[in-house]
This record gives C-alpha cells, structure tokens and sequence, in this order.
C-alpha cells in the first residue's frame, strides 16, 4: 500500500449511488447489494510457481484489497429505509493455511485486515454464505448486483454464491447495471486515487529519464563496450550500453522495479527507427545505433566490433518509448521520443516532426478544461498538422480542402488520448458513449479524425486523461495517400525511414483547467541535451 488511508467506503458509497440513477424505478426503493470476486493467484503452467497477482480493478476500487480469494459484500439501503446504517461493507478473506505459510506469502489475519482496508467488517471466506443466506432473511426483496456472468473478463462468482439469490422469488439478481456505474464512478478521480497516479507517474518519468541518461552516458565514452574483466565478472548495471531495444525496456523497467512498482500497467513499447510507426510495436528486440555516426560508418560494419551484425543500423534514428508502471493498481502511461545514432541529437527531419508533435501537444494542453469536448482536443490536433505540413512541403494546396480530404489520418491515425486510471485505457464504457450526442458540430473535420478515439466526452474535474499525439510514417498508411493531390511525393521520401514520433503526458483536469502529472520534460534543448550526456 501507498501509505495513504484508500478510501474504499467512499467508492462504494459513489457506486451505490450512481446504481440509483440508472435503476428502473421499481427497483430503486429497494436494498441494494452489490456481490463481487477478486482475482485468484495464477500459475505459470507445471511449475507450480505463483505468477505476479494483480488485482481485478473493479474489485480492487471497491475494497482497496490485493488479497488473492477474496470477496466484497456491499448493502446499501435507500433514504426511505427505516435504519440508522445505510451503508455496510464486508470483506471476506482466505483463511491462513499450512501450506501459504510453506510455499508463498500468507493472506493477512482478521486481526491484521481490519487496519489495512476500510470496510465495516471484515471475514474469512468460509462465512460468505452465511452472510449472504442472513442478508437474503433480513432484507426481504433486496436487488443483488454482480459484474456480468460468465464472462472471462472478471473473476468467476462460484454458483455456490448465486444459486439461493437465482432461486429465490422474493430478490433480485441483476448483472445489468453494476459494471456501467462503475465505469462512470471511476471515470472521476479522487484526492487519494490522484495521488497514486502521481506516483505512479513519478517513478515511471524518472525510469524515462533513467534511458535517456544511460545513452547519454555511451555518447559521453563513459560506457565502455567490451566483455567486463573477464568470464568471472559479468558486466555491472553501470556498465551497461543500450544497443538493443530490449536492453532499454530492460532498464526501464529495472528502474520501476528499484522504486517499489512490481507491474507495469502494460507491456512497454520500445521501438526505434522504422519500427516506431507501429503503434502498438511488441517485439522490442532489434538493434539500434546509439552513438555518433561518422561520414563512412554505414562502408564500414566493424565501426561497432561489440555486438556488431550484418542488420545494424547505423543511420541517425529515433528511439519511441511507450511505457508506464503501477503503484497500487493506478497506472502511468507515458511516452518519449529521443535521438539516437547522431550524437544524442535529432537529425534536421527529425527535429521538425517531433517540434510539430510538441506543438500538437503543447496547443491541446493549453486547451484543456472541464466543458471541452474531446472531439475539439483531436480536431484541434489535425488543424496543427496539417498547418506544419503546408510549411514543411509535405502538404500542398487548401488547408480547408486537405482538412476535408482526411489525408493528415495518413500520418495521425489515432486518438489523441484516453482516460487513465486503474486502467490504461481506463473505464471504456463511460469515457466512449455509444451515443456521442455532444459533439461539436462545427467544423467537425474528416470522419477518419474520431475513428480510433477511445474519449468521446466533455470533460470533467477530476477525470486523468493522456494527451499523445503523434505523427508517423507507416509504410502501409502512407500507400493509401501517397498519390494525393494534397501530398508532396518526393519530398515524402525523405522522411520515410524515420519512423515516427509520439508524446504522451498524463493530465489531470482540474477546477479552471488541467495539471500535468508526468514530470520528465519533453523540449528538444532538454531532450538533446540529455540523451548526447551534456548535462
């Protein structure tokens, strides 16, 4: 735990209450009871070896409890209710047995819950259905609610649990409601659950930073390349050289994992040159040149005698991260991208589209506020593209009619953000309506523009999103728009091989307008100045 009281009571309280707005009316003067699972321990396959847990969000929102096995049983009765205690929530946990104590890490003790969550009481498991056969006795047609059945994506509720409630003609069961108000629950933050993405963001922009400092530090010459002293001394953290995109995730995630964050809050995204158009790139596994190239050096593949294969590539290149830890279930998701190949320092192409991206980001920040709606904040992004690529010369001819055209998706496929939460892409059913009634409708621009947001909302106090624009050349994208009217063909290949650029802040949006919760800077002066080991 972070150290801070989780405010579990308090969520269940907002759940509850967010329920009562979207029962049907005969319904709403009933008890309402809300029955969940966690998550259990997973196995890696014949090995009998616990995998990392991490808890299901939901469950984990409403309890604030990481304990594997374990059950939340909520009773909240409405104001027309008889009754000094509206609210009552019962955690029940595994009891300790022989073989936890043997083979892994113990659950807590009662003794030792009763300080850890903040629920009216708490249990071990075995008297779950005793609680459950004396609340189904005591609150006569009270309306249980569980996230949907039989689904893979939450925890299984055992049939034990839920036949006497399926069975009984006097109660409810539902798995109709729960998930969405949930959903919309989540979407606003706390000051507790702000504070954990704070850390979260923390840790994970230092880690950035950590990357950065190491290829530094190899443009420097002090990182020598070589095979250590000898078989019988490997080489030592500090001594490490980032050649690999997987040596870079590695030392990302070991600087996560040195500050107390055991997950990343998803699988980073290590990609350098071409390879950081895939938006979603997941192999993290090829070479990249991460020192000065001289004049010659492509004539010459012993320029690089360590680790040196016929692949590499020693052209000036960039390096996009894309990557985020956990603290306490609240995640970070950040990206950078940084030079590589060239001294620490952008080539002149490069330099242009990741100043243009900045902008992007930069303008849409600047724009942020509780009413605005997020259409306006992608919108606002193509506008900026599209006006940085009639002065380059990637573009020609009538902004309006390249904005009508939809070309720039070409070039900025996605949305310019998400909710961010528990989740990465946090809480998908309230922030992306089915029906976006709200949208602005002047000057909507290309439909392409709002294909693959995952925001459609106003925003709100309280809602954390990310703000990552992008720019990129993506061999298969660029085929559908490179015989465009609007498209400069032959100046295009000169920026084909460099890949792409993505920014991405973590924002939280306030009162009169937003904070930025991710520290590690982004300006070109900074990022240079740190990746060529200047400062």
């Amino acid at each position: 735990m972070s150290g801070l009281t989780y405010c579990a009571r308090a969520h269940v309280q907002r759940t509850f209450e967010q329920l009562m707005n979207v029962l049907p009316s005969q319904l709403k003067e009933k008890p309402q009871v809300i029955l969940l699972a966690g998550g259990n321990t997973p196995f890696r396959n014949d090995t009998d070896r616990e995998l990392p847990f991490r808890q299901e969000s939901n469950f984990y929102y409403l309890s604030g409890c990481s304990v594997p096995g374990s059950f939340l049983l909520a009773l909240y009765q409405p104001e027309q209710a008889n009754t000094s205690t509206r609210l009552s929530v019962k955690l029940s946990i595994p009891k300790i047995e022989l073989a936890d104590l043997m083979w892994s890490v113990p659950p807590p003790t009662i003794e030792e819950a009763k300080l850890l969550f903040d629920v009216t009481d708490i249990a071990y498991s075995s008297e779950l259905q005793f609680a459950i056969d004396s609340l189904l006795q005591s609150h006569p047609e009270a309306v249980f609610h569980t996230l949907p059945r039989n689904s893979p994506l939450f925890p299984t509720l055992s049939e034990e649990y839920t036949t006497t409630i399926v069975a009984s003609e006097t109660h409810t069961a539902t798995d109709a409601y729960l998930l969405s108000s949930l959903h919309k629950t989540r979407l606003i933050k706390d000051e507790n659950e702000v504070s954990m993405l704070r850390r979260a963001n923390d840790i994970s922009s230092r880690a950035h930073e950590t990357v950065m400092r190491v290829l530094g530090n190899a443009v420097q010459g002090k990182i020598l390349q070589g095979k250590g002293a000898g078989i019988d001394r490997p080489l030592l953290p500090g001594e490490w050289l980032i050649e690999k995109e997987a040596e870079a995730e590695a030392t990302f995630v070991a600087s996560c994992r040195r500050e107390g964050a055991v997950h990343q809050a998803y699988l980073p995204i290590v990609a350098a040159s071409k390879r950081a158009a895939t938006l979603h790139y997941c192999c993290n596994d090829r070479e990249f040149t991460w020192g000065p190239v001289k004049p010659h050096d492509h004539l010459n593949r012993d320029a690089f005698a360590h680790g040196s294969t016929p692949e590499r590539q020693l052209e000036p290149q960039v390096l996009l991260i894309d990557a985020g830890c956990e603290w306490d279930c609240y995640s970070a998701d950040i990206t950078r991208t940084m030079p590589v190949g060239n001294g620490g320092k952008f080539t002149e192409k490069s330099k242009q589209i990741y100043s243009l991206v900045l902008e992007m980001q930069q303008q849409s920040m600047k724009t942020l506020r509780p009413g605005i709606h997020w259409d306006t904040i992608q919108l606002l992004c193509h506008h900026i593209l599209v006006e940085g690529f009639l002065r380059l010369g990637l573009f020609k001819g009538s902004k309006d009619e390249i904005m009508r055209s939809g070309v720039s998706s070409a070039f900025f496929p996605h949305g310019v953000g998400h909710s961010l939460g528990m989740d990465v892409h946090d809480v998908p059913s309230a922030s992306k309506p089915i029906n976006n009634t709200t949208i602005p409708q002047d000057n909507i621009g290309h439909p392409s523009f709002y294909t693959y947001l995952r925001l459609r909302l106003p925003l709100a106090e309280g809602m954390v999103v990310t703000v990552e624009p992008g720019i990129y050349f993506h061999e298969h994208l660029l085929k559908a728009v490179e015989e465009s009217e609007y498209v400069n063909r032959e100046l295009l290949k000169d920026y084909r091989e460099m890949g792409g650029v993505r920014i991405e802040d973590d924002i939280l949006i306030t009162s009169d307008g937003c904070e930025n919760l991710t520290k590690v800077r982004s300006d070109v002066e900074w990022l240079e100045s740190v990746c060529s080991g200047e400062i």
